[in-house]
C-alpha cells in the first residue's frame, strides 16, 4: 500500500490516549507529582496561559499590527470568456458546478464572476453570479445567454 494524503496515519504505538487518569498512587505509574515534576510555577494550578512570559510585554503585543481586514467583503472569483471558448463545446450549459468539474474554478467561495477577456466564438449559455459588461455583450453577440443566479 502506498502512503498518499488521504490514508496518512500516526505510526503504531506512537499515539497514546487522552483519558489517561494521572495523579492516582504510584501503582498507577503516573502518581505523586503527576507528571509535572518538582515545584515551580507549572506544577501548581493556576499555571499561566500559553504566550505569558511572566510579565514582559508578550511576543504577540511586541510585534507591529498592520492592515485590516474587512468582515464583510466577499471573495470574487474571476473567469475569462477565452478560458470558457477554449473549455467548452457550443451550446454548452455552463453553471458554477461545471466549472468546478472542468477544473477552471477550483474553490468558488463568494461567487463566479465572467470577465471579458479573450474572444468567444461559441453559443454559450452561461450560469454565474455576476457579469462584467463587456462579458455579457461578447456572449450574447455570439448568440449565446448570460443568466445572473
Amino acid at each position: 500500500m502506498s502512503i498518499e494524503l488521504s490514508n496518512l496515519r500516526p505510526a503504531e504505538g506512537s499515539k497514546h490516549s487522552d483519558n489517561f487518569r494521572r495523579g492516582r498512587g504510584h501503582g498507577s505509574g503516573n502518581g505523586k507529582t503527576a507528571g509535572k515534576g518538582h515545584k515551580g510555577q507549572k506544577a501548581r494550578s493556576g499555571a499561566p496561559r500559553p504566550g505569558f512570559e511572566g510579565g514582559q510585554m508578550p511576543l504577540y503585543r511586541r510585534i507591529p499590527k498592520r492592515g485590516f481586514t474587512c468582515p464583510s467583503s466577499k471573495e470574487i472569483i474571476g473567469v475569462n470568456l477565452g478560458v470558457l471558448n477554449d473549455k467548452f463545446e457550443d451550446g454548452a450549459v455552463i453553471d458554477v458546478d461545471t466549472l468546478v468539474e472542468s477544473g477552471i474554478v477550483r474553490n468558488p467561495k463568494d461567487g463566479v464572476k465572467i470577465l471579458g477577456n479573450g474572444e468567444i466564438t461559441k453559443k454559450l449559455t452561461v450560469k454565474a453570479n455576476a457579469f462584467s459588461a463587456s462579458a455579457k455583450e461578447k456572449i450574447e453577440a455570439a448568440g449565446g445567454t448570460a443568466e445572473v443566479m
